[in-house]
């Protein structure tokens, strides 16, 4: 992996991985068109700008992750099932990292985007205007189990994690503001077990050789990631997620007719 291809992939996983769309999908796909290899080397490297990312999560909301112990309670219960069902059929969800389950996976989940804003949407309106929604109040026990199950979806390349706990938030009554800031805070212990697990795995990911490439692409991807989320919050405060789900569908079958 060249300095280049460590920033694109840097930048790709900082834009992509609290937005509804799937980063694992697009570092899938980039990874392919940068010709590079998907073994351990990269798959280490995925989760070290993960963790940047999860670095720009804490930065950003570290008033209300550190304002009571209630919430990182929510958080471990609501990342237990998904960390429990990965944990057990990890071989299982290795088979499915191919660009042509991942096209799938973004048509499907834009679908189901549609369909909830369709549904919901108006009642979620409502709740985010009336309700300026105090994470730390508003997620309950019955939201953060709920929704992790629901972050187990996610298992499957494409899905997306945030995609698939914002959906669970919706379903269970969150506005969209709390949906997408708990699916943020879910995003903390799930990646940072998958890191332990990974640097454990991939010894010589930080080596003299590499060093400069990971460094490189932690800063691009904390640094993007942190200015990801605070365009989605933005953004949240005035749109829905139709569009996500519309991308996602272009998205996906665009890779379609690429692979066929």
């Amino acid at each position: 992996m060249s300095l280049f291809d460590a920033i694109i992939i840097g930048l790709v996983e900082g834009l992509t991985e609290f937005l509804p769309i799937s980063s694992t999908g697009h570092m899938i796909v980039i990874s392919s068109f940068l010709g590079l290899p998907q073994d351990d080397f990269l798959k280490g490297y995925e989760v070290v700008i993960q963790v940047a990312a999860i670095a720009a999560v804490v930065v950003y909301y570290r008033r209300s992750l550190f304002a009571s112990v209630r919430i990182w309670t929510l958080v471990i219960v609501g990342s237990l099932p998904v960390l429990a069902v990965g944990y057990v059929f990890a071989d299982y969800v290795k088979m499915l990292f191919s660009v042509a389950v991942v096209a799938v996976a973004f048509i499907v989940g834009g679908i189901i985007f549609l369909l909830v804003e369709y549904l919901y949407g108006r009642k979620i309106d409502q709740v985010s205007q009336s309700d300026r929604d105090d994470i730390v109040i508003s997620v309950t026990m019955r939201h953060a189990v709920l929704i992790g199950f629901a972050q187990i979806f996610s298992l499957v390349p494409g899905m997306s994690r945030s995609g698939a706990t914002i959906i669970g938030g919706l379903l269970t009554g969150l506005s969209r503001h709390n949906s997408a800031t708990f699916s943020f805070f879910l995003a903390i212990p799930v990646i940072l077990v998958v890191a332990i697990y990974d640097f454990w795995q991939t010894p010589g990911l930080l080596s003299d050789q590499n060093v400069v490439n990971v460094a490189a692409g932690f800063v691009v991807a904390f640094t993007v990631a942190y200015a990801a989320l605070h365009a989605f919050v933005r953004f949240l405060e005035r749109h829905g997620f139709a569009v996500f789900g519309w991308y996602r569908i272009i998205f996906g079958v665009i890779l379609l007719l690429f692979i066929v």
